[in-house]
């Protein structure tokens, strides 16, 4: 597959997953994806936690209300530092943002079928620093997102996509 047909095929999966193990390998090769990607100042701001024992996996689902990706059999835990780059900004959101994406297209690439959790894990109830308990996440680092990753039991279905005119143009604003 090549990257224009990752990214088409590409969408966030909320369905169940099959109980098929992801392989260390291919977990690995999807985090390389994420530290390769481009950071701010090239600060390095994103790290990662692979997660497939099962017993952390259901330490982690238990926290998580309303519950998502309960059956996937591997996680992606995504973290941050908020670490001042150029101008006294930070560009942390960026970083992570960027290092997901890559991810995200490498896990379809590899088969497998993921959902950029992030809203409802950082929320109010901060879900996320119950998650970074259980992985015990140093405090200058923060949890921003979980990514399952498994293999779909279902055939994933795409979204329709507004048409290439509703939302792109040349030279000008012509919405």
């Amino acid at each position: 597959m090549n990257v224009i047909e990752a990214i088409n095929k590409r969408h966030s999966y909320r369905g169940r997953y099959l109980s098929k193990q992801v392989p260390k390998d291919d977990l690995v090769k999807i985090m390389e994806a994420g530290i390769a990607a481009p950071s701010g100042c090239n600060k390095q701001t994103t790290s990662f936690i692979a997660v497939d024992d099962l017993e952390i996996i259901k330490k982690i689902n238990e926290v998580i209300n309303p519950p998502i990706c309960e059956t996937a059999p591997a996680l992606i835990v995504v973290l941050t530092q908020r670490i001042k780059a150029y101008r006294d900004r930070c560009f942390a959101v960026q970083d992570y943002s960027a290092a997901i994406e890559n991810m995200l297209l490498t896990i379809v690439e590899l088969g497998y079928q993921s959902c950029w959790y992030e809203g409802h894990i950082t929320d109010e109830d901060r879900i996320c620093d119950k998650i970074a308990d259980i992985l015990l996440v140093p405090k200058d680092y923060e949890v921003v997102c979980i990514l399952p990753v498994g293999v779909a039991e279902s055939t994933p279905l795409l979204p329709k996509k507004k048409v290439f005119e509703e939302r792109d143009w040349f030279n000008s604003f012509k919405g």
